[in-house]
């Protein structure tokens, strides 16, 4: 749930920037949206890195996939880099796209784990399906502006 709370909240909380301070470029919520996602984002790559998140997301990478643990440090990887390109706006609509990308092809690990209760098991199928589809429709607005 921190990153649905972290996108959230830094969506908001830029929004507000944006509506009471001269940063006119946040005074829209697709622009706010592309900072939640960057946070958001910097956050989960941060999970890539760090025990025992990291072990638990190595138990999520389907066993038919070769090396798990360099799989988790490349999804890291690419997810931080996404994030830093959602701060540039030249690049975030691509960065968006990417990250779109991205969560669609991590998405059998999250089922797997739901199903198999591995890796990151905070809550059921259902609800990380409803939270992925909120990613998914940020992703989208930042690639539609």
């Amino acid at each position: 749930m921190a990153p649905f709370f972290v996108l959230t909240a830094v969506t908001a909380l830029a929004r507000l920037l944006g509506w009471l301070t001269p940063l006119t470029w946040l005074d829209s919520w697709p622009h706010a949206v592309t900072v939640g996602l960057a946070a958001m984002f910097a956050l989960t790559a941060s999970a890539h890195f760090v025990q025992p998140r990291r072990d638990a997301l190595i138990a999520m990478v389907p066993p038919r996939l070769p090396n798990a643990p360099a799989l988790v440090t490349l999804t890291g990887a690419l997810e931080l880099a996404g994030a830093l390109g959602l701060l540039i706006p030249a690049t975030a609509p691509l960065a968006a796209a990417c990250l779109f990308v991205l969560l669609l092809a991590m998405f059998p690990a999250n089922i797997r784990a739901a199903h198999a209760d591995l890796g990151i098991t905070t809550m059921p199928l259902p609800a990380r399906t409803l939270l992925q589809a909120l990613f998914l429709a940020s992703c989208a607005v930042v690639i539609l502006t």
